[in-house]
């Protein structure tokens, strides 16, 4: 859960809702959709159809598919094992899941809760922290509760029943070319590959987790940038990634590429010929690169090439193929390679 829904989950009350209605069963690929005279229209068709026409609305439908089924499959498996744990120990599931939590949780101080009022103050709306205590304190006291269950059902898994997911992730083929600026071997067992935007405040943020991937995988990843600037929202976004390349014509792509990062309410022209002095570049023959747009059309490659796939925020990043999108913390990216590990 990220901080901004925590504190939504603390700040607000239950509302009310509605059963879900029953869905019908999903059709299989080679299902008949329709008929036109003598020619069968299948789902497959239909799917093939609707991810060139809108590639972005396919594959969100796709993730967002396969990321319900995954979370069902992960809390059916939980349960299997903690009741197969309990009929071990003599205990109902709700009386060992309980008791092996107790184990675990702290109750919640009076000073864990000053402290999460006060580390987000600007979030809670101007409400003081009397009115705020019982609302945070159920929500710490929940999330201590949560980790710990995780903690229990991935004991758990270790432990054995041996687990085989055979459920499979949807993934897009993503080319690598040799004008990507690339770091790790082709010869790596996972590629990431990022499209990403040097103005947008979320691909700053996610830069640490992914230098943070990269050290703690070493070569079994490969790096790789793709150029995806939302221009109509960030205006320098284009240039920056112009003047990336061009400093990549000197040896100094990631140079320039960390120090934009660094610099991202510093991104108009001169500020970007600047920051070339900094990167020691030659400046005569960067700005000459940047001035003459000579990398403008593999920018809108990338801006092309993203779009193909369904890309249509930043950071987008795929590894092996799986899409995974925005500043995820460096655990979700450690789950999906971790995975991929597994399977080589």
């Amino acid at each position: 859960m990220t901080r901004a829904l925590a504190l939504a989950a603390a700040a607000t009350f239950l509302a009310c809702s509605s059963a879900p209605a029953q869905q019908p069963s999903s059709p299989a690929p080679s299902d008949v959709a329709a008929r036109i005279g003598d020619r069968a229209v299948t789902v497959r068709e239909l799917d093939e159809r609707w991810a060139k026409d809108d590639p972005a609305q396919n594959a969100e439908a796709t993730q967002t598919i396969y990321d319900g089924r995954k979370t069902a499959l992960d809390a059916i498996i939980a349960d299997s094992l903690v009741s197969q744990a309990a009929m071990a120990a003599g205990m109902s599931a709700d009386g060992y899941l309980e008791a092996e939590i107790s184990k675990r949780v702290k109750p919640v101080t009076d000073s864990d809760v000053s402290t999460f009022y006060t580390a987000n103050q600007s979030q809670m709306q101007g409400r003081p922290l009397e009115v705020m205590s019982p609302a945070i304190n159920r929500f710490l006291t929940d999330s201590r509760r949560s980790s710990a269950r995780d903690e229990i059902v991935n004991e758990l898994r270790k432990k054995g029943p041996a687990v085989r997911v055979a459920l499979g992730a949807p993934r897009m083929k993503v080319a690598v070319s040799a004008d990507n600026p690339t770091v790790g071997s082709p010869s790596a067992p996972i590629t990431l590959i990022e499209f990403s935007d040097y103005q947008c405040p979320y691909c700053g943020r996610v830069e640490p987790t992914l230098k943070r991937i990269r050290a703690a995988y070493g070569d079994k990843i490969r790096f790789v940038w793709k150029d995806f600037p939302l221009t109509q929202i960030h205006p320098q976004a284009f240039k920056a990634s112009e003047a990336a390349h061009c400093a990549g014509d000197q040896g100094k792509y990631w140079e320039l590429h960390d120090l934009l990062f660094s610099k991202q309410t510093e991104l108009q022209v001169d500020d970007l010929k600047r920051h070339a002095l900094t990167a020691g570049l030659n400046s005569g023959t960067f700005n000459q690169c940047l001035d003459s747009s000579k990398y403008g059309e593999r920018v809108r490659d990338g801006v092309s090439e993203g779009s193909a796939l369904g890309v249509n925020s930043t950071p987008t990043i795929f590894i092996n193929g799986r899409r995974l999108s925005g500043a995820q913390p460096y655990e979700a990216f450690a789950a999906i390679i971790d995975e991929e590990l597994a399977k080589k």
